[in-house]
């Protein structure tokens, strides 16, 4: 009798890959003028925290992670997709505009 085990995300599974797609997305976020920080937790999925500077009240947690596909996306903490992991202009685009300060 066998049996498997899976680890979590980022514990031991390559945490290499969830990394190094957080990575690229920081690089075009900061292009886009928006503060990054990369989280990784030991025993936690990895993410990259994500600050508007002019208002640092707007901020959120952006995770990479795997469908059962097989494809990689990039997803806002509340579980809903921004874009593949590949479209890293459209993630940053969608990101700076939720992170957006509004004039009221």
């Amino acid at each position: 009798m066998t049996t498997e085990t899976r680890q979590a995300p980022g514990s031991g599974q390559a945490p290499h890959v969830y990394l190094n797609r957080l990575e690229g997305l920081a690089e075009v976020l900061a292009r886009h003028g928006l503060r990054t920080s990369l989280m990784s937790p030991p025993g936690r999925v990895p993410s990259l925290h994500v600050v508007n500077p002019a208002a640092s009240a707007l901020a959120e947690d952006v995770y990479a992670g795997r469908c059962q596909d097989g494809t990689w996306w990039f997803w806002w903490s509340w579980a809903e997709r921004i874009a593949t992991w590949d479209d890293l202009d459209g993630a940053a685009t969608l990101i700076k505009q939720v992170l957006a300060a509004r004039d009221q």
